[in-house]
């Protein structure tokens, strides 16, 4: 940017279960994507706190209204408290990489990467939470932002598997278009919906929770064979009791990948025949689901029909999209930008 004032970039994947931060200070954080408010006098005294957020928030969510504001990928429609809810978590991450209200501040470039859904319904919802606090934004898919961090800019797939969505997004050597891009919602999220639903079917009194689960899947996640039994504790009853998850896990893993395959085996011939190849043996997996035991076999072993290719898996899903986001912020043109004071 034009002047001397000192300029701090900023990358931010924006995800449904975590939400993490890069600057070009050299700071990097990660944090759950909750936000809470005490839910009563009682509760304010206790945590002694007007607003809690990431694992704070969920450590004390019997005393809190807890909101986890992005849904399948979008922001809840018509819930203001969502809205504020994705407000204090950008204001959040920003605060822990040294951004704050001082005149003496830097200039802020902000870069947030969001699912490809969100991108069509709620990027004023964005630019709204982030008035005030960033002097120019950027808003692009999630996916994209990986590619770029990357170098795969030409020729290649990025399959982003997060909470809410998975989002795919071809590169073609350009900006992606609508096109592009293809979003589902089989993601982290559906498959603990159904570990939850298969395990409550076989242990109907178990007492267990979707954040249960969640730490379960993330552990203990496969698809094929499994190395070894997958057992767990949880109360039934009260009283602490092993359980043996191992079938319902594999169900709810392996629910994922034909969807995905589905999507991948449709949007690869829609491709420039000349390019399929190249495209077919770049096939990138990123966001947090993706790294579930046996997946990227799977996805890659569903490639055979259009004669094989390759799936590899990105080396740091935390911070890839916040690192992508940075890479594109550092590299863009001022007139690329929004600017929002």
């Amino acid at each position: 940017m034009s002047g001397s004032k000192e300029v701090l970039n900023v990358g931010i994947d924006l995800g449904t279960s975590r939400s993490a931060v890069s600057a070009s200070n050299g700071q990097q954080h990660v944090i759950e994507s909750y936000v809470g408010w005490p839910v009563d006098m009682v509760a304010r005294k206790v945590l002694k706190k007007d607003i809690l957020i990431g694992d704070e928030a969920v450590a004390n969510r019997a005393m809190v209204d807890l909101r986890r504001p992005l849904e399948r990928g979008l922001i809840k429609e018509g819930s203001e408290k969502d809205i504020t809810a994705v407000k204090e978590i950008l204001n959040h991450l920003l605060k822990l990489v040294g951004v704050s209200k001082d005149k003496k501040a830097p200039t802020v470039r902000a870069v947030v990467g969001i699912p490809a859904e969100a991108m069509r319904v709620n990027k004023q919802h964005l630019r709204n939470a982030l008035q005030g606090t960033v002097d120019s934004l950027m808003i692009v898919s999630e996916p994209f932002a990986v590619a770029y961090g990357l170098d795969a800019l030409l020729n290649s797939l990025v399959i982003d598997i997060g909470a809410g969505t998975t989002d795919f997004c071809v590169m073609r050597g350009r900006l992606p278009t609508e096109e592009d891009q293809r979003t589902l919602t089989v993601a982290g999220d559906s498959i603990d919906e159904l570990l939850l639903k298969l395990i409550l079917q076989k242990y109907p009194d178990a007492q267990i929770t979707v954040y249960m689960v969640r730490q379960w899947k993330e552990k203990h996640g496969f698809v094929g064979s499994a190395q070894q039994p997958v057992k767990v504790t949880a109360p039934i009853k009260g009283r602490p009791t092993p359980l043996d998850i191992t079938d319902a896990m594999k169900t709810a893993c392996e629910s994922i990948v034909e969807p995905i395959a589905e999507t991948l085996l449709d949007l690869l011939p829609r491709i420039e025949p000349e390019f399929q190849e190249q495209v077919r043996n770049s096939i990138i997996l990123s966001g947090g689901t993706s790294q579930i035991a046996g997946l990227r076999k799977a996805l890659q072993d569903s490639l055979e029909p259009l004669g094989g290719g390759a799936v590899k898996s990105v080396k740091n899903p935390v911070f890839d999209g916040a690192d992508g986001g940075l890479a594109i912020a550092l590299d863009a043109l001022d007139s690329e930008w929004d600017q929002l004071t």
